[in-house]
């Protein structure tokens, strides 16, 4: 039983029978060489660091346990050394229980793992021709300099293939894999490397040694600091350029270098800030056009005839209103809402309309020329066929496959983690826990609006409106609006609040659900992610925008929440400013937030660590102690970089017939918030282990399916939500005869003919209100365009002839916009193809010469092998009929 707790399983190099056996790290001290990225020989690059705290100087753990994490991290090391990788241990200079494992894969190693890889390697130069576009003397303005950052040079590549190296455009081993590819090599074993065998099951990757503390951290190292070139005359310094050239504030408005920030960071990293740029680019479009909507409604509010009766103390003053509570709520004069009337003929114009079917087609255009952009960086960074050739299968999805099927392709068995039936139960179980936390966003939801309904009633009591209120104060801080702002800030602290909890619901259910390749991880996090933001974010607005006052009946019968709470009315030109003081509080505290969360936190934090260090000591610190004391880049990666920038698109697709600003002010974040990202990437984080991507993964169809929904929401943000239609209506219909008294069509009488009239005599008992009546007026004014006949009528409280003519006219205004805008877009689909003729020429080109390439050179060593033969038999044929020496 000892000899089998000794003995260490390691696959293909056998057992390790005892601790002597096991292969340990060479040891080297720091040859005070601060930016040094080789071993203390000079010559082997150091590809990846691993970190651990010496486990006889640890004092957190128990003996037994300490010696446990030993065993397992000295198995893990000889197997890293069994796989042919070199390491070399270093003491920390800071911190003497510390010590830095560094890491080196030789080209035998380097070779044979980029063939397992498929991994694409340069075959030869790019012979292709590109065409100067009539913009690049425009584009040249805002690029980076090329004597700073040369542009790459262009190869033809294909799959790396040892049998095939001499092919390759190998002029110095030492470069021919540059360092971003051999970090993902190196990865790529650390990940599948074993340190124990427990009950038949096998443990691996140095994600599960990091998680469990046996090693504190993992990364590559960045080539040197971020203030100053490298004193190594040899090293490009690319990080120093990439911050000077890209990070730094001062190049706001210039080009971002993608091919650089590729090459160094690798191709998921360069797609972000790809997809983010050209995004904030489109948005200059939308944030020209949204800011001349906006001054056209600043323009012609003065002239907004419904507005002016509103302020009017002729016509506005004479109007009461009945009061908006049970019981505590008073009446109150229509010129109260003279100023929030005003702001709103700004946003409700004929401007928010063009704005509306303006967005509903840029938001295709942008996604179909993304689209090909996205091409176009498929085919120059070589990931055309990257999720075919060579993506791998997850170390965590290997571990588990105990399973035998059938593979209905290659009639092979091949093993899996899970039966049929175990799958359908594991979507089941995953289905209904994202469906339950959906479940409970609306809840929550929920008991935002019952917050809103009881505490208007406190805000009426407390904040007495009077009709002979003169106060200046009492024109902003209604009860609507206190009501309003509260519950915004209670929804954005709740919404914060659940995403911290539901993120790591989320990753527990994507785990249990064991995606194959990490392109199906983050592909279905991505999904349950955004299922729930989505809710969480929108719902307060979707609430604001089609349901609130769309229910209330009238003063004489209101409708009542949970038989208790009365729902609550819009304001007498509706609830679209409601939802624009929404928009503007979740979009500006998510940003505020997620800058603080995602840059302010790691500055701080960076800064502690290193006046700690400097209170410590004043020595000469290595590259990677250096990189060490950086923050770490998070498991979920860019994950909340990309959610961010989805949740905005949303708000500004969603919702922007309520607010046309709100590309403008997308655009300005989102100018900042690329720098902020590259910023917090170059200067506060470890340099992340490059990986491949060919496209933006399941973000691309979440966009699609936000494109779609845009069309409606606008269509009923304008139909309901704003005042736009009923004025419509009155000004073609109901202001002249036979139902108007107008000789010509007029605003004129708009306010008067739409606020229905009640009898205060016919307030129910529960409702009607402590304060005394003033005046002789028998009757008061709904708040809301309920559009109903006045009492005395023998139709009275009902709707009236008015209110289904603008019901008809909504419900065709939406129909024919969704159509009209719809059959564009799928025109503009159409028309535009995801790949540009010359993109696929390109990569036509480049397949035809790369399988020329590699026929002609297999021929030359057929020719070569055939032609050494053919010289033997001739000189076997010659020796056999040569005459014998006499």
């Amino acid at each position: 039983l000892v000899l089998e707790l000794n003995q260490v399983i390691i696959p293909t190099y056998g057992t390790v029978p005892d601790q002597q056996n096991l292969h340990t790290p060479e040891w080297a001290d720091f040859d005070d060489k601060p930016d040094s990225l080789f071993f203390s020989d000079g010559q082997r690059r150091i590809d990846f660091v691993l970190v651990y705290e010496d486990e006889s100087k640890k004092m957190t753990h128990k003996r037994s346990d300490r010696k446990k994490q030993k065993r397992k991290r000295q198995v893990y090391e000889s197997n890293l050394i069994n796989n042919g990788l070199q390491l070399e241990a270093t003491r920390s200079v800071l911190d003497e229980k510390l010590i830095f494992v560094k890491v080196h894969a030789p080209w035998e190693v380097l070779c044979t793992y980029a063939e397992v890889m498929h991994i694409k390697l340069p075959l030869q130069p790019n012979d292709l021709k590109t065409r100067d576009s009539a913009f690049n003397w425009f584009s040249s303005l805002f690029s980076v300099d090329e004597n700073i950052i040369k542009p790459e040079q262009e190869f033809f590549t294909a799959p790396f293939q040892k049998e095939h190296l001499s092919n390759f455009y190998i002029q110095d081993k030492d470069t021919f894999f540059n360092p971003a590819t051999r970090s993902r090599i190196v990865h790529f074993i650390l990940s599948r490397v074993e340190y124990a065998t427990k009950n038949n099951v096998k443990k691996f990757g140095i994600n599960k040694l990091l998680d469990a503390g046996i090693y504190k951290a993992a990364f590559p190292l960045h080539d040197s600091g971020f203030r100053h070139l490298s004193t190594d005359p040899d090293c490009p310094s690319e990080r120093y350029l990439l911050y000077r050239e890209w990070a730094h504030p001062k190049n706001i408005f210039k080009l971002q270098p993608l091919d650089f920030i590729r090459r160094y960071y690798g191709e998921k990293i360069g797609i972000y800030f790809a997809w983010l740029g050209f995004y904030t680019n489109m948005l200059i479009v939308a944030a020209v056009v949204g800011v001349g909507c906006f001054l056209y409604g600043c323009l012609t509010k003065d002239n907004c005839t419904w507005s002016q009766e509103v302020c009017d103390p002729n016509i506005g003053g004479n109007i009461i209103m009945c009061p908006q509570c049970d019981k505590v709520c008073t009446y109150w004069n229509l010129t109260i809402t003279c100023e929030s009337s005003k702001k709103l003929c700004i946003f409700d114009s004929f401007g928010t309309l063009v704005f509306a079917v303006f967005m509903g087609i840029w938001v295709t255009l942008f996604l179909e020329f993304w689209k090909r952009r996205q091409a176009e960086l498929e085919y120059e960074w070589d990931t055309v066929e990257y999720l075919e050739q060579e993506e791998q299968v997850r170390p965590e999805y290997e571990a588990r496959c105990t399973h035998v099927v059938m593979n209905e392709i290659t009639q092979q068995e091949e093993h899996v983690p899970y039966t049929t039936c175990g799958k359908c139960i594991r979507m089941t179980f995953c289905t209904s826990a994202v469906f339950f936390w959906i479940l409970l966003i609306i809840a929550s939801v929920i008991g935002v609006i019952v917050y809103r309904l009881s505490v208007f009633l406190v805000f009426s009591a407390t904040l007495s409106q009077h009709i002979s209120g003169t106060e200046a104060i009492r024109k902003y801080l209604t009860p609507q609006t206190a009501t309003s702002v509260t519950a915004s800030l209670i929804s954005f602290i709740v919404i914060m609040v659940l995403n911290v909890i539901y993120e790591k619901v989320a990753i527990l259910i994507t785990d249990f659900e064991l995606p194959r390749t990490q392109t199906d991880y983050e592909n279905s996090l991505t999904t349950k992610m955004f299922l729930f933001q989505f809710v969480n974010y929108y719902s307060s607005c979707f609430y604001i925008a089609f349901f609130k006052g769309k229910f209330v009946g009238h003063p004489g019968n209101p409708v009542y929440w949970l038989g208790k709470y009365r729902n609550e009315e819009c304001d007498p030109g509706g609830c679209l400013l409601e939802l624009t003081t929404q928009l503007a509080i979740i979009v500006g505290g998510k940003a505020i937030w997620n800058n603080i969360q995602e840059v302010l936190l790691p500055w701080v934090k960076n800064i502690i660590g290193r006046y700690c260090a400097a209170a410590r000591s004043e020595k000469v610190v290595p590259r990677w102690e250096q990189d060490y004391h950086l923050q770490p880049i998070g498991k979920l990666g860019l994950f909340y970089e990309y959610l961010e920038m989805v949740i905005q698109f949303g708000f500004v697709t969603l919702f922007v017939a309520s607010f046309p600003l709100a590309p403008l002010l997308a655009l300005i974040n989102n100018m900042l918030e690329i720098r902020l990202d590259a910023w917090k990437l170059t200067t506060q984080f470890r340099r992340m282990v490059p990986q491949k991507a060919q496209d933006i993964g399941a973000w691309q169809p979440i966009m699609q399916g936000i494109a779609i929904l845009a069309v409606v929401t606008n269509a009923m943000i304008i139909a309901f939500t704003s005042d736009m239609i009923p004025r419509l209506v009155y000004y073609w219909s109901f202001s002249v005869p036979p139902y108007g008294s107008h000789s010509s069509h007029t605003m004129k009488g708009y306010i008067n003919s739409t606020l229905s009239v009640f009898n205060i005599s016919d307030f129910r008992n529960a409702s009607k209100p402590f304060s005394p009546w003033f005046g002789n007026q028998t009757t008061c004014r709904q708040v809301y365009r309920d559009l109903r006949y006045p009492p005395g009528h023998q139709h009275q409280y009902e709707h009236n002839i008015y209110y289904w003519h603008v019901i008809a006219a909504k419900l065709a205004f939406i129909i024919v916009m969704e159509h009209v805008i719809y059959f564009v877009k799928f025109i503009i689909s159409y028309t535009i193809p995801d790949v540009s003729q010359k993109t696929k020429s390109k990569v036509k080109r480049e397949k035809y010469l790369t399988q020329k390439l590699l026929h002609e050179n297999d021929l030359k060593v057929v020719k070569k092998t055939m032609g050494k033969i053919a010289n033997k038999i001739i000189k076997g044929v010659d020796s056999t009929f040569r005459p014998k020496a006499e």
